[in-house]
């Protein structure tokens, strides 16, 4: 697991959450932009899933409860489809607001994942 990954999803999930959150305030109905950031998050999430079972064979250990780390890792990955699927299923503006919610839940636990991984804070 490298720690400026963790960084980079975070920045990612909070600038698509917060470009969602602002056109479906605006009125805006879920459109590429917003679907394509929450899927840019959700592909990352799939990269740290990667990155997460390699670091562990090459000696980086969580230095918190693995069992929390991956409870965090797999709710996170399941939280932008389910939005996506939303935001298709009914398009209308606050669609795009809840896709702004689910990143920004997303940036929490991966803040959250990564004090896990490099510096248990309780």
């Amino acid at each position: 697991m490298i720690e400026w990954f963790v960084n980079v999803l975070a920045g990612v999930a909070v600038v698509a959450g917060l470009l969602c959150l602002v056109l479906g305030l605006a009125g805006k109905k879920p459109n590429d932009y917003t679907l394509g950031a929450t899927l840019l998050v959700e592909i990352l999430l799939i990269v740290q899933v990667v990155i997460s079972l390699i670091a562990p064979a090459t000696g980086n250990l969580p230095t918190g409860s693995g069992l929390e780390f991956w409870v965090y890792l797999v709710s996170a990955a399941l939280i932008p489809p389910a939005a996506i699927f939303w935001a298709l299923i009914d398009r209308n503006r606050w669609s795009t607001a809840i896709l702004g919610v689910a990143c920004l839940a997303v940036a929490v636990m991966v803040i959250r994942m990564g004090q896990i991984w490099f510096v248990q804070v309780a």
